[in-house]
C-alpha cells in the first residue's frame, strides 16, 4: 500500500497539510460565514416569532380579561334587572292581594249584615208563629180562645229562658 510506504510519507504529510490549510481557509472564508448568516437569520426569525407570540398572548389575555369583565357586568346587570322585576311583581301582587282582601271583607260585611237582618226577621217571625201556635194549642186544649196578651208573655218568657 502506498500510504504506508515510508519513502513517500513526508510528501504525503505535506500535501495533507496543504490540502487541510486550503480547505480550512475555504471553509472559514466562504462556507462558514454563509452558514453563520443562515443560522443568524434563523435565530432572528425565531426571536421575531417568539416576540409575535408574546404580543399575541398579551392581546389574548387582554381580550379574555375584557370578556370576563363584560360578562361580570352583564351578570350583575341581569341580577339587578331580575331583582327589580321580582320587587315590582311582589309589590303588584301585594297591592292586588290587599284590594282583593278589601273586596272580600266588604262582601263578608254585607253578607253578615244580610244574615243578621234575616236572622232578626226569622226570630220575629218565630215569635209571631210561636204565639199563634201556642194560642191554637191552648184553644184546642181548653176549648176556648186564649188570652192573646198572656200567650205573648208566656212565649217571650220561654224564648228568653
Amino acid at each position: 500500500m502506498p500510504q504506508l510506504d515510508f519513502a513517500t510519507f513526508v510528501p504525503q504529510l505535506a500535501w495533507l497539510t496543504i490540502v487541510f490549510v486550503v480547505l480550512y481557509v475555504l471553509m472559514s472564508r466562504i462556507a462558514l460565514p454563509r452558514i453563520a448568516t443562515v443560522l443568524e437569520g434563523r435565530r432572528e426569525r425565531i426571536a421575531g416569532d417568539l416576540d409575535k407570540a408574546a404580543q399575541s398572548k398579551a392581546q389574548t389575555d387582554a381580550a379574555i380579561a375584557a370578556y370576563e369583565k363584560a360578562l361580570a357586568e352583564a351578570r350583575a346587570k341581569a341580577h339587578t334587572i331580575a331583582q327589580a322585576t321580582r320587587d315590582k311583581l311582589a309589590s303588584e301582587t301585594e297591592a292586588k292581594r290587599v284590594a282583593i282582601e278589601a273586596q272580600l271583607n266588604e262582601k263578608i260585611a254585607k253578607a253578615e249584615a244580610a244574615i243578621k237582618a234575616t236572622k232578626e226577621t226569622a226570630l220575629a217571625n218565630v215569635r209571631t208563629v210561636a204565639v199563634d201556635v201556642a194560642g191554637a194549642i191552648v184553644s184546642q186544649l181548653l176549648g176556648e180562645d186564649a188570652d192573646k196578651a198572656a200567650t205573648e208573655r208566656a212565649v217571650d218568657a220561654a224564648l228568653k229562658g
